[in-house]
């Protein structure tokens, strides 16, 4: 039976951090250093008491309105986030009653990083595949921001907060995006999972008090209680898995480089993305890239870029698209979608 993501909407909060915002806060970071060094000119910001949930909410309402979608076909609800309203119980049973959506849905929650759209559309596909829903509702959200260190110039620069919607059906929806959900190449290093980690607050490291660390030059380091991500670390892991889980995807849908029309990564910052598109020996028409103002948005970052090269016409007369999430876990997916 044949999957489809059949429509996406995307919410971003009204509050924005300016590169000109962050200088002011780091003199020693210009404006220009900060864009030339992750292409980033700003990021949205969630409100104080503005949630992923409440983000998520916003997404499915766009969602139902841009494409005049009955919210009584929802038979299954699924939220990816690993900035959750409550430890328990899961979001997305909270946003199947605030969303108005039938008893009879399904709905839970999946904790995964910059590779969840990627494990949400495998998710999704297995059940419309197995017969267990028709239309899903899968939902991306996160705040990253909240996990931030104010001392933490590094990772403010990269990321922002958002939430996606998408339509995921077991058959096609006039008008809308109707691309089918080919086959999927998933890998994970858990050996890495320190590398981009917030330590306290859960069960390992309930309520523990965190330090700022600094190094000999008084820079930010880490605080335990707050995001640490190992640049280099997560680089090294991006640059050389993600081209042989291209080759492998390629090779699982029977299909060349050559025959991908578009490739849509999760977008991280500028840099990264050129150094895996050259090792994947991608042309660098062929890849999109639009990530300048609103940042590393972590799970919500490819449906975000699928809806924005709709939006501008990038995927007009085009078939095949190759779609990868890589980061936090150390996790990686890809899959192809054909229009």
């Amino acid at each position: 039976m044949p999957s489809y993501i059949n429509a996406i909407s995307y919410y971003l909060p009204n509050k924005i951090l300016t590169n000109e915002e962050i200088s002011q806060i780091y003199p020693e970071w210009s404006v220009e250093k900060i864009s030339s060094k992750v292409g980033i000119n700003q990021r949205h910001i969630s409100g104080d008491n503005e949630t992923a949930g409440d983000l998520a909410i916003c997404a499915a309402e766009k969602l139902f309105e841009e494409y005049n979608i009955d919210r009584s076909l929802i038979d299954y609800v699924i939220l990816c986030t690993q900035s959750p309203d409550y430890f328990l119980p899961s979001t997305s049973c909270a946003l199947q009653h605030k969303l108005g959506l039938s008893r009879k849905c399904g709905a839970f929650d999946f904790n995964l990083g910059c590779s969840g759209y990627i494990y949400g559309l495998g998710l999704a596909k297995g059940l419309l595949s197995s017969n267990q829903a028709q239309n899903i509702l899968l939902l991306t959200g996160e705040t990253y921001t909240k996990y931030l260190n104010e001392k933490d110039k590094g990772n403010r620069t990269m990321f922002g907060d958002a939430a996606t919607a998408s339509l995921i059906s077991n058959k096609i929806f006039p008008e809308c995006l109707n691309a089918e959900i080919l086959e999927f190449c998933y890998g994970t290093d858990g050996s890495g999972y320190e590398n981009l980690i917030v330590k306290n607050g859960c069960s390992r490291h309930y309520l523990q008090d965190g330090l700022n660390m600094f190094d000999d030059d008084y820079n930010f380091v880490s605080n335990d209680n707050n995001l640490f991500m190992d640049g280099k670390a997560i680089f090294n892991f991006t640059a050389f898995q993600i081209p042989q889980l291209v080759k492998d995807t390629l090779a699982k849908n029977s299909i060349s480089l050559e025959g991908v029309d578009k490739f849509i990564f999760h977008q991280a910052n500028e840099y990264m993305l050129n150094t895996v598109r050259k090792r994947c020996g991608i042309p660098e028409e062929k890849f999109f890239v639009d990530i300048k103002d609103i940042g590393n948005t972590v799970s919500n970052s490819i449906p975000i870029a699928i809806y924005r090269a709709l939006d501008q016409g990038v995927l007009n007369n085009i078939h095949h698209i190759l779609i990868s999430g890589f980061g936090v876990g150390l996790s990686m997916g890809a899959v192809l979608i054909r229009k």
